[in-house]
């Protein structure tokens, strides 16, 4: 995170059975769908093709970059099919959120001296040029994150690496960390060891051709300001800068994951083929994992129908394809692809939908700040509707920070109620009520502040008498869902007198948005910015509220901030108990720090020649275990 992981909001449907969040992870397992519940007949040469939506593919390709790298799109369906985290989660599984430590380069770490010091053992895996993923390549990437903090969206303040007293490889394959304080091992590992990436020591050069470990950063230290460090990572952050040559820069072609790059566009068009060098297992059979760009949802369902894609993903179809979902099983009565060759699966995400509020807002930030208001504006968010209106059955509201579905033992009664809107369910007449009781008023046809002050009845300190409420929404382009949930969200705030402006930009444009920013910057005139959601997918898979809600973190994009949520996330930091992390999240959802929204299942076409696809609740893609039963899956 650490931060978690932004997502564009996609369509569909998905129900899968429910997991404990600490089950053991695992490899691959039985799909119920006989499309793809067996390898056999698998053919050699075969060319799978995966759909990508316009101006929301991967743009960076270094896994160490700020928020405007920071999403799925980068990270889980592209940058972790050729470099490896340091822990992988989930797996080729429809239900596991859980450290999968068969698909990743490290043993599980060893927690000793009451919780303080923590043992990890790398397992001797290859990088593609014949290099050792070793520790000395986790200290490289420890040595980057002391030296440029601010510039990685993994950051978050006091924790990794300020929580370290000291790091060190005690042997080739041996790294220890010794910690300033004992913490929860469930969330150092699933939230901080999380965020670690071996980089190999190919990339620890400060220009194009220089010897391997010459840039000096693996062996650097503060002693001279991580001087080296700093040196390497400009020069990684203008190649990750240069688009255009990621499928033929020598730095990205050393990968220990099992897919290389071999062609790349920046519209979203990019293959993948396997890295014959990949020292895990399994291997890929497919020969090349292409990812064609579409302009809309819409055109993916249309190449659908013509069989041009093998897979509806990481981008899936609108629902407004499908019948409405026939009861919890996420699912139409009929499949609209059968004739085509398709079968329908459905999944869960792991995940939060939601809009950020701009409490930085120069002109309404001061309003936003105040609890009463943001509650009136849940009241006045029909998430019920947009679920009937736009998700037709097979979205769920948010309620709070923490992913409602599937259940786990982070789910709280709270969050539960009301049909899971939470404490504050759509009410039109009770936000009205509580916007007057704090002198509100509809003037002119527009929802007027008349009364300024800090007392009971009045806005609130800082909100200025004649303060309209005149709002903008930023939502993402070409996706049905966002556009219809933005639509009904306008709908809902003008029934108390607020104006609301939705204006449609593509993923990535606003991603650039998503840095906090300070009242007095032009940039800081947004109100509500809906990119779709957050996946609790990495770095970061226990979710804890750090990445989101804590005072001056990279992805607190609103800047939100409240010292009792501060103390409350802290706490689920050093406790295993849930009953500190059920404190955060029933407060969280008290305090509506964003603007919640329906959360969607997604229902993904998979054609009938592929085997093996297993689509988990964290979206990571796992090609390597599919296969293809034809040239053209």
């Amino acid at each position: 995170m650490f931060q978690r992981r932004r997502k564009i909001g996609v369509a569909g449907v998905a129900a899968v059975a429910a997991t404990a969040l600490l089950a053991a992870g695992c490899g691959s397992s039985s799909s119920n769908n006989s499309n793809n519940s067996s390898s056999s007949g698998t053919v050699k040469g075969a060319v799978a093709t995966l759909s990508n939506l316009n101006g929301a593919g991967a743009n960076c390709i270094l896994p160490f970059e700020g928020t405007q790298c920071y999403s799925v799109e980068n990270y889980d369906d592209f940058m972790n099919l050729m470099t490896l985290p340091l822990y992988q989660f989930g797996g080729n599984s429809s239900t596991s959120i859980a450290v999968n430590y068969p698909l990743s380069p490290a043993a599980a770490p060893v927690y000793t001296d009451g919780g303080k010091t923590v043992t990890i053992q790398l397992k001797g895996w290859k990088w593609s040029n014949g290099e050792a993923v070793n520790a000395k390549d986790v200290v490289f990437f420890l040595n980057m994150f002391e030296a440029e903090k601010a510039n990685y969206a993994g950051y978050t303040p006091g924790l990794l690496p300020d929580n370290l007293t000291s790091y060190s490889a005690t042997g080739a394959n041996t790294l220890v960390l010794h910690l300033k304080q004992a913490y929860s091992s469930i969330w150092f590992t699933y939230n901080q060891l999380a965020v670690l990436y071996p980089m190999p020591l190919a990339w620890d050069v400060t220009k194009a051709g220089a010897a391997a470990g010459s840039g000096g950063c693996a062996a650097d230290s503060a002693a001279d300001g991580w001087a080296k460090c700093k040196a390497v990572f400009t020069f990684l952050n203008a190649q990750n800068k240069n688009t255009a040559t990621y499928a033929t820069n020598p730095l990205w072609q050393v990968n220990d994951g099992p897919w290389k790059l071999s062609a790349f566009n920046i519209d979203g068009n990019y293959t993948f083929v396997p890295n014959k060098d990949y020292s895990g297992s399994p291997k890929p059979s497919i020969a090349q994992l292409v990812f064609k760009n579409y302009t809309s949802d819409t055109a993916i369902f249309t190449a659908l129908k013509t069989g041009e894609v093998s897979l509806s993903a990481p981008q899936s179809f609108p629902p407004t394809e499908l019948g409405p979902a026939v009861g919890k099983t996420f699912l139409p009565a009929t499949n609209p692809l059968q004739s085509a060759g398709y079968t329908l699966k459905p999944q869960y995400e792991f995940g939060i939908g939601f809009a950020y509020i701009n409490f930085n807002n120069p002109t309404y930030g001061p309003a936003f700040k105040q609890l009463y208001f943001r509650q009136a504006l849940t009241e006045l968010d029909n998430q019920p509707g947009m679920d009937s209106a736009v998700g037709r059955g097979y979205t769920y509201p948010t309620s709070a920070g923490v992913p409602p579905e599937p259940a786990s033992q982070w789910t709280t009664p709270v969050m539960a109620e009301n049909g899971g809107q939470g404490p504050y369910p759509y009410n039109p007449a009770k936000a009205k009520a509580l916007l007057a009781a704090h002198g509100w008023k509809v003037v002119g046809g527009v929802l007027t502040c008349e009364s300024a002050g800090s007392g009971a009845s009045n806005c609130g300190a800082g909100v200025a008498k004649g303060t309209q409420a005149k709002f903008s929404i930023q939502y993402t382009s070409g996706n049905s869902v966002t556009a219809g949930d933005a639509d009904i969200l306008k709908s809902g705030f003008a029934q108390a007198g607020i104006q609301l402006t939705t204006t449609a930009e593509t993923f990535n444009t606003l991603l650039t948005d998503t840095v906090p920013c300070k009242p007095t910057a032009a940039s800081c005139k947004w109100t509500f910015l809906f990119l779709g959601g957050w996946l609790f997918n990495g770095p970061g898979y226990e979710p804890t509220g750090e990445a989101l809600y804590q005072t001056g973190v990279p992805s607190n994009s609103g800047s939100y901030s409240d010292s009792k949520m501060d103390t409350l996330i802290n706490a689920t930091h050093t406790s295993n108990s849930l009953s500190a992390f059920d404190a955060f999240a029933n407060y969280n959802a008290q305090q509506v720090p964003a603007l919640w929204t329906p959360w969607n299942t997604v229902t993904t076409a998979i054609s009938n020649g592929m085997h093996n696809v297993q689509l988990n609740p964290l979206l990571t893609l796992y090609p390597q275990f599919w296969s293809c039963s034809s040239k053209t899956c």
